[in-house]
């Protein structure tokens, strides 16, 4: 079975790979956008995590293919749930994950631990070519925004993020590790089930 995730992004292409085959038993072929030789951009105008993951897999869905998106991303109590579905263009045009760091520190600064609370949000979608009813399944993991980097692993805003439990920035957490709690990883783990069902119904 062949089936698209609706990303450019070879990190997080990895991931969900990752994540898929360590949940389904059945023979699965990942593609990419680039692998199938869709280069336009989608444009994200949802203002949800969920919005945003249906505009990417109904692109996909449209062009023949069982489509997998993902749309995430952190949510800061202390700023209102900003940057939200902003978290890849936090700091504007021409963001980095160094620019959005800087801007999230700056954002919060002089706030005590217990004022930094956040969480990071995934929203995983399916959609199908036959238009049948999508799947959407929601993972969250909660934390702590440090006031500053730890660790090397991981990308986007995980050295700053202190997933309490372990006591571990996700930069700090192995891939396997980080796979077991993040937002991403209970997403997939509810999709993969989903999908299951969805297969064998």
């Amino acid at each position: 079975m062949k089936i698209l995730l609706a990303s450019r992004n070879k990190k997080k292409i990895r991931e969900l790979e990752t994540l898929l085959a360590s949940v389904s038993s059945d023979r699965i072929e990942i593609l990419s956008l680039d692998d199938i030789g869709f280069h336009d951009e989608i444009e994200e105008t949802g203002e949800t995590f969920e919005e945003n993951s249906l505009i990417k897999a109904n692109t996909g869905a449209g062009l023949g293919y069982i489509t997998v998106a993902d749309d995430s991303g952190l949510v800061v109590d202390a700023l209102d749930g900003a940057p939200g579905v902003y978290s890849a263009r936090y700091s504007g045009e021409g963001a980095t994950d160094e620019k959005n760091n800087a801007k999230l520190l700056a954002s919060l600064e002089g706030l005590p631990a217990e004022k930094r609370s956040a969480k990071f949000v995934s929203v995983v979608v399916c959609a199908f070519p036959d238009g049948s009813e999508p799947i959407v399944v929601r993972g969250e993991c909660p934390g702590i925004i440090l006031t500053e980097a730890r660790g090397s692993d991981g990308f986007g805003y995980d050295p700053l993020f202190l997933y309490g439990s372990a006591g571990k920035t996700f930069a700090e957490l192995t891939a396997d590790e980080k796979n077991a709690v993040s937002h991403r990883g209970r997403a997939m783990k509810a999709f993969a089930e989903a999908f299951k069902l969805r297969m064998h119904s």
